[in-house]
């Protein structure tokens, strides 16, 4: 199995709730108050062992997919995502590339599949009752999110430096490359039209 794919299942079987219910997160609180309230009324062992305790049970107080997103996020923005792009998208650009039809496909994949895709999932999800709009989220956030989410050329590179080589690949980096800075354009181009002053 591709280390993607798997890293993909990992990310799917990662539970999406946190594991203490309200009244256990209670009392967790709780016991926490009462241990501060004593501290120096036990010996050095047992609040070692009660600190090490509560510190192992607050990451339940949260769903392991948001632990997960909080302590990885700096490190896949900042490192991981930057080193991968850097990796994947050296090419020499002849921008008459452009117009060859795996530049477009690529480029149109990003511009127009993503933002189509995201759009008409939620359209359906929202009209069949499966799930509803957060507050604040009107139609034209989701149509400027489904844009911005065709900058994500990471992904599409490296399927392309799969499926590709040679100046087959160089053509299709240059179409995701054009097609994630149009995407980008065009999706704060929609989010920041005719936003209302509370939106600011």
């Amino acid at each position: 199995m591709h280390a993607t794919i798997a890293g993909v299942l990992i990310g799917l079987m990662t539970p999406a709730r946190r594991l203490l219910p309200p009244d256990a997160a209670n009392k967790l609180i709780q016991r926490a108050r009462a241990f501060v309230s004593r501290e120096g009324a036990v010996d050095e062992a047992t609040r070692v062992a009660e600190v090490r305790f509560q510190r192992a049970a607050a990451t339940s107080l949260v769903s392991p997919t948001e632990l997960l997103i909080a302590v990885l996020h700096p490190w896949v923005s900042f490192g991981i995502m930057p080193l991968f792009a850097l990796a994947n998208a050296g090419l020499v650009v002849q921008w008459s590339d452009l117009g060859a039809p795996i530049a477009v496909a690529a480029g149109l994949g990003l511009l127009l599949g993503k933002p189509i895709g995201i759009v008409l999932a939620s359209f359906v999800a929202v009209r069949g009752g499966i799930a509803q709009l957060p507050d604040r989220v009107g139609w034209r956030q989701i149509v400027g999110g489904g844009f911005l989410s065709g900058i994500g050329f990471t992904m599409a590179l490296f399927i392309a430096g799969l499926a590709l080589e040679g100046a087959s690949l160089d053509t299709a980096k240059l179409g995701v490359l054009a097609g994630s800075l149009l995407a980008g354009i065009v999706g704060m181009a929609v989010l920041s039209v005719g936003r209302s002053p509370a939106e600011s």
